[in-house]
């Protein structure tokens, strides 16, 4: 085969109406509504920003400044990030209510082998990104646990350090506390080490048990979390409010580098807002995927967008910058204005979330690697369904132990910004996959159109091209990761992606 063919065959294209064809016959069971939607996408937004990444965007690491007060400009030019990307995601969800997301998508628009790197990218925003959550919700966990010291014993309260952290993190905290390693952790024979973060383990096991039983049932479990999730969200604005202090707000631009703090605060926060795309991935279990996916998309959009900036505001009033812990904002907030009691309950609220949090980006990625293994780009029995759930439950599995094995090694922060690598460069997808369908497309039914198109789309590439580009500058590690990530996936596709899909036309050919 030449050269030409070669370009020709990895250009090739899915059909809408093959697709369209390919959903209808789908196994998986049509059980969402709209409600169920954007409790799926609330779940996946509120969680990481508030309890997590909104304390280090506002006081800055030891890679990029801080935004200050002026987080609340970060989180605004966030969501102005997402909205264009949320109405392309709108319109094409709309048009081809596909498993897969923007795998799918681009499958559509730009062929083969942009659609497995799409795919594989994804990985990045879903299954990476799990990691980062999982060890968030460990750090709850133990604060959730130390509220019960009156109530249960020391070696439940606090128990060993190296069962609740993998061994990166254990030699990040021996190095900063001058402590010997090898005081801290046990030693296998005397040269391997054990540290494993436990309760990540325990949870994303339960978690990925709940989503081979249906997704239904979990979106049940998730709307009962939400629910706990936002009275504590709201509880703490209301109560938080009384204890603002407007000088906290001076000076409200971070002196030294205000562009870097906000544009890095930007980047930042972006990783709470991916999950609203996570909406899209349960296409084929939606009820009424034309007109339920563009209103769950915007609608958890703009609720989002409401509570994170309402957060921000009260969190910078109440506690000066330079005070404001980096683990555990919200509930430090509340014991910094002498709400202890309150504090534990802010615990319980940010466990609620980041385990919806898991819970829908475990969801996400087994959607994506059923649609992807579906196109026979990954091997055929990852694919199965319960005969009895009727779920993906192999891909379920599969998953679940990546999130865990990659938990035991990986560095958390970098698994953070290789996520929102992942995040931008399918935003950026998506705008454009847009752009073609109009022009490849004009006649085809779209019951959601992009207003001002091309100019919103045009707006999101433009705006998640420059953060890109930024981030890639400044991150330097996470940058490094992120291009390995691609050679990787680039190399799967040539030696294994490639010769499946030419097998599948032989068998197509040979009826």
């Amino acid at each position: 085969m030449n050269l030409h063919e070669i370009c020709r065959k990895i250009a090739t294209k899915r059909s809408i109406d093959d697709l369209l064809n390919t959903s209808k016959k789908s196994e998986l069971k049509k059980t969402l509504n709209v409600f169920d939607l954007i409790v799926i996408g609330i779940g996946a937004v509120v969680g990481t920003g508030i309890f997590t990444i909104i304390g280090t965007a506002i006081t800055g690491s030891a890679e990029s400044a801080g935004a200050g007060p002026a987080i609340v400009i970060s989180m605004i030019l966030a969501a102005i990030a997402c909205v264009f990307s949320a109405l392309c995601y709108s319109e094409i969800a709309a048009m081809i209510p596909v498993a897969g997301s923007a795998y799918t998508y681009t499958y559509a628009t730009m062929g083969e082998f942009m659609a497995w790197m799409v795919g594989w990218i994804l990985m990045l925003e879903y299954a990476i990104g799990n990691i980062t959550v999982a060890s968030a919700w460990t750090g709850y966990f133990v604060q959730f646990l130390k509220g019960f010291r009156q109530y249960l014993p020391d070696f439940v309260v606090n128990f060993p350090i190296w069962l609740r952290n993998d061994y990166r993190t254990m030699t990040a905290l021996c190095d900063a506390n001058n402590w010997n390693i090898h005081d801290k952790i046990p030693y296998i024979f005397g040269h391997i080490p054990v540290a494993v973060n436990i309760p990540a383990v325990v949870i994303v096991l339960l978690l990925t048990i709940l989503l081979v039983r249906g997704v239904k049932e979990s979106t049940r479990v998730a709307s009962i979390m939400v629910g706990v999730n936002m009275f504590m969200i709201l509880s703490f604005i209301l109560i938080g409010s009384h204890y603002v202090k407007p000088e906290n707000w001076t000076p409200f631009l971070p002196v030294a580098h205000p562009f870097q703090g906000v544009l890095m605060g930007t980047f930042l926060i972006f990783f709470a807002y991916i999950g609203f795309d996570a909406i899209s991935t349960t296409a084929e279990e939606t009820e009424k995927p034309q007109r339920d996916l563009p209103i769950a998309i915007l609608g958890t959009l703009i609720i989002c967008t409401i509570l994170y900036v309402s957060v921000a505001l009260v969190l910078t009033g109440i506690v000066p910058v330079d005070l404001i812990d980096i683990k555990a904002p919200i509930a430090h907030a509340m014991s910094y204005v002498g709400k202890d009691w309150f504090a534990g309950f802010i615990s319980l609220g940010a466990l609620c979330a980041l385990t919806t949090v898991l819970l829908v980006y475990q969801l996400g990625t087994t959607r994506i690697l059923y649609a992807i293994s579906r196109d026979r780009f990954l091997p055929k029995s990852w694919r199965l369904i319960h005969k009895k759930y009727r779920t993906p439950h192999v891909m379920t599995w599969i998953s679940g132990v990546v999130v865990i094995v990659c938990g035991l090694f990986m560095d958390l922060h970098i698994s953070a910004a290789l996520c929102n690598f992942g995040t931008f460069t399918s935003f950026v997808i998506i705008c454009i996959a847009v752009l073609i369908l109009r022009k490849t497309e004009p006649d085809r039914s779209r019951p959601f159109k992009v207003p001002l198109c091309p100019w919103f789309p045009l707006a999101g590439i433009f705006i998640c091209t420059v953060l890109i580009a930024y981030s890639l500058k400044t991150l330097k590690t996470s940058s490094i990761y992120f291009v390995l990530w691609l050679v990787v996936g680039l190399l799967i596709y040539m030696f294994y992606g490639y010769n499946q899909k030419r097998l599948e036309e032989q068998g197509r050919r040979g009826r």
